[in-house]
């Protein structure tokens, strides 16, 4: 199985996502949108940082579960409260990223949502991954 990632040139230099990902061979897997819940289903962390860590955390978690490692990533999508603040923190959160998934970064988006299943929740992610 391989990802290939790629970033022509003729496009704007990615910042944290890939432009396109190729995939060859392996198991496709398809992640639930995760929040910043907690095993008891209760919302954890009061900031976007806090609940982006655990988000992504919870996302890996059931991405290892499934036979996977972060670089297996293909795609992901990031639901967000508040573009605008995502955008202030983009530092912080690509820090985060870099710190739990590495630097092997899958095709992204960032998609403003009015709200999240659960009210206190201010990011989802979901994702596909291709695993051997």
């Amino acid at each position: 199985m391989s990802l290939d990632r790629l970033n022509p040139v003729e496009l704007s230099p990615p910042t944290g996502f890939s432009h396109a990902v190729a995939v060859t061979g392996g198991r496709l897997v398809f992640l639930a949108g995760q929040t910043a819940l907690d095993a008891e289903g209760k919302v954890t962390g009061a900031t976007l940082p806090e609940q982006f860590e655990k988000a992504l955390t919870n996302l890996l978690t059931a991405l290892r579960h499934a036979g996977g490692t972060p670089a297996d990533l293909a795609r992901v999508t990031v639901y967000a409260t508040d573009v605008a603040d995502y955008r202030a923190q983009a530092a912080e959160l690509g820090g985060i990223w870099r710190r739990l998934a590495g630097r092997d970064y899958p095709a992204m988006a960032v998609i403003g949502a009015v709200r999240l299943w659960d009210e206190e929740c201010l990011v989802e992610l979901d994702g596909v991954a291709v695993v051997d």
